[in-house]
């Protein structure tokens, strides 16, 4: 018997189903809606996710920002986004996760410790209609003071009283570690300052986890060490779609492309490079939306791989 020719009828309804299956591909990516300025919210299905801004710094570009490459190169670099050359926009994204029966909010933001134009996020959970003594958990990621300043206010008050703490025991025993403390040269004892200032009053119900545990249901915690010595990750499960909050797994969009560069602020700048490549292939491998303190505006979005780096997209 002959092959019968491929008619144009089949090569029409192929077409047809390529085009419903990519359409479907489409509209698996969840949609970001804004509830108002600095407020985003993502609904997963079983888990509902609201990105709020802590506002937004800025810092001159210098020389200095990027380690291991030239001014010039990371000019070029921000050029070919688009993104102005001389100074670094630096947004602050905390976000609260509602999963299973617990509010979570990871990372407390500034708080009134920041510089101008930060420390929104009580203003953003007001506009979002999330009152603080609603949050029953506070995940922390690290310590850097961007991220656990906004805790306690100047007054000392704990500013979601109605909240678990917690921190991962790596960073904890890190920076408060007093030995470590006492042979720290005062001048250079900023950060270990701000540690014992926050933490210090709270120590006896701080909740310390080992990364790679379940900190709450459906909240997995991954050892993300570089950025600092403790640095923690986290993947929500639970929704319709996994998500990753990698914290400052990279700090600004330019080390998602860029994730062999060495940003100033990594503690230990090649296992922060090594954590980049590893936390940005898992996050691929799992098909998991990713949300960042650093990343670009509404902080939540898809990775791809992007020749020797990775290109992040904000939903929208």
């Amino acid at each position: 018997m002959k092959n019968r020719p491929f008619s144009a009828g089949w090569t029409v309804l192929g077409a047809a189903l390529i085009s419903v299956f990519l359409s479907a591909c489409a509209s698996s990516v969840p949609r970001a809606t804004p509830v108002a300025e600095g407020v985003t919210r993502v609904e997963l299905g079983k888990v509902g996710v609201t990105m709020l801004s802590d506002g937004q710094g800025a810092r001159v570009l210098d020389a200095n920002f990027v380690r291991n490459a030239s001014l010039a190169e990371v000019q070029a670099d921000l050029q070919a986004a688009g993104l102005p050359t001389d100074k670094l926009d630096v947004p602050y994204n905390s976000l609260v996760v509602d999963v299973g029966a617990q509010r979570v909010l990871f990372d407390t933001g500034n708080g009134e410790f920041g510089g101008a134009g930060s420390g929104k996020l009580l203003e953003n959970m007001s506009k979002a209609g999330i009152d603080p003594k609603s949050i029953t958990a506070v995940v922390i990621s690290h310590f850097h003071g961007d991220h656990i300043n906004g805790l306690r206010n100047k007054a000392g008050q704990v500013v979601f009283p109605n909240a678990k703490i917690y921190v991962p025991t790596p960073e904890w025993n890190w920076w408060m570690d007093e030995a470590r403390y006492t042979a720290t040269p005062e001048a250079s004892r900023g950060g270990l300052n701000t540690a014992r200032r926050v933490f210090g009053p709270l120590a006896g119900s701080v909740i310390r986890f080992e990364p790679g545990k379940e900190v709450l249901p459906g909240v997995r915690s991954i050892a993300a060490f570089g950025h600092t010595p403790g640095h923690t990750v986290f993947m929500i499960e639970g929704g319709s779609r996994k998500l990753l909050y990698w914290a400052d797994t990279t700090n600004v969009s330019m080390f998602v492309r860029n994730p062999e560069w060495a940003v100033m602020f990594d503690m230990d700048a090649e296992a922060a490079k090594a954590t980049r490549r590893r936390i940005a292939d898992l996050a691929i491998a799992e098909n998991a939306l990713v949300a960042g303190f650093h990343l670009t505006s509404p902080g939540v979005g898809t990775l791809s791989v992007r020749g020797k780096g990775y290109d992040f997209t904000p939903l929208k």
